[in-house]
């Protein structure tokens, strides 16, 4: 019989990175990097956040099924359905909803460098709302990410002229990046109630598409689904892989290593999907890219290596 298994505090003493840490981390960073390809696919004739709804609850299905094969509770306290509520807000609906329609005005790779702020965002918000004492390399770590991603894109982020259509997208995009910091941070406090792990994650789903319905509901979008096989294929992944199977590791993750270092994976997902790209769209590595990645990867070294301070 399969045992259940609870996000449980992790132990306040200071540690170095163990190696099945740094494996979970390149698993979410795998599974997440596949999914910028994956939601190119999804712009078309089904409105964002219609597909976030399939997406969501496909992922929310899966997640329940496998919480009930482990024998893990469904009975879960209101305190944790409101932080629950509030993750479904923001990680599983409304800021996927914003990247979307941010890139409509801007392009994808002025996106990632947006979105891998999240790696200096998240430092200073568990300072400040967690009390934790980060580390200076994490700090340093983080800003070295973000200056790597912006140098991966360097020719998009150059040419982009700065119109109000582009300004529209930027402070959608940087609205979406913050929403995920702050579910991030919610998430943090689901180990004091030794909230299951599947279960947890399935129910904030559940919240997510409730609220991505609304939104369709609101702006007369049709439940429809394109029947095109990269659509179905896309949405599959995006389902299966990236909501359930990303975010069953990811939760994990936050709680061996910390919302700061956990957010590194924004910085490495567009190496990820670049990497894809070169061999499915012919990208061609400029030197300002070259650049970028060997300063992601020392940012990546540097957040990775860092003990993680007592909380």
């Amino acid at each position: 019989m399969l045992q259940k298994t609870e996000i449980r505090p992790a132990p306040p003493a200071a540690r170095q990175l163990r190696a099945s840490d740094v494996a979970l981390f390149m698993v979410v960073v795998l599974i997440w990097g596949f999914s910028w390809p994956a939601m190119r696919y999804q712009l078309g004739a089904v409105a964002p956040e219609v597909s976030g709804v399939w997406r969501f609850l496909m992922g929310a299905l899966i997640l329940l099924a496998v919480a009930g094969l482990r024998g893990e509770r469904f009975g879960l306290p209101a305190a944790v359905h409101l932080r629950l509520a509030v993750m479904g807000a923001t990680l599983f609906s409304f800021n996927f909803a914003l990247f979307y329609y941010a890139a409509m005005y801007v392009g994808t790779g002025l996106l990632a460098v947006l979105f891998s702020l999240a790696a200096v965002i998240n430092v200073a918000l568990e300072a400040a709302v967690l009390r934790a004492r980060v580390s200076g390399r994490v700090v340093l770590g983080g800003a070295l990410g973000a200056l790597g991603v912006a140098l991966l894109f360097y020719p998009e982020v150059a040419g982009t002229q700065l119109s109000s259509g582009a300004l529209w997208g930027l402070a959608l995009a940087g609205i979406g990046t913050f929403l995920f910091c702050f579910g991030t941070m919610a998430s943090v406090g689901l180990p004091k109630h030794r909230a299951p792990v599947f279960a947890a994650t399935g129910f904030g789903m559940l919240y997510g598409c409730a609220f991505l319905a609304a939104l369709a509901l609101v702006n007369g979008s049709a439940f429809t689904i394109e029947t095109s096989a990269r659509y179905l294929i896309s949405i599959g992944y995006l389902g299966v892989g990236s909501s359930a199977l990303g975010y069953a590791c990811y939760f994990p993750l936050l709680d061996r290593i910390g919302p700061a270092r956990a957010a590194y994976v924004t910085v490495v997902m567009p190496v990820i999907a670049l990497a894809v790209a070169t061999f499915t769209e012919g990208y061609r590595w400029s030197l300002a890219a070259a650049i970028g990645l060997l300063v992601v990867i020392l940012g990546n070294v540097l957040v990775l290596s860092a003990p993680r301070p007592a909380r």
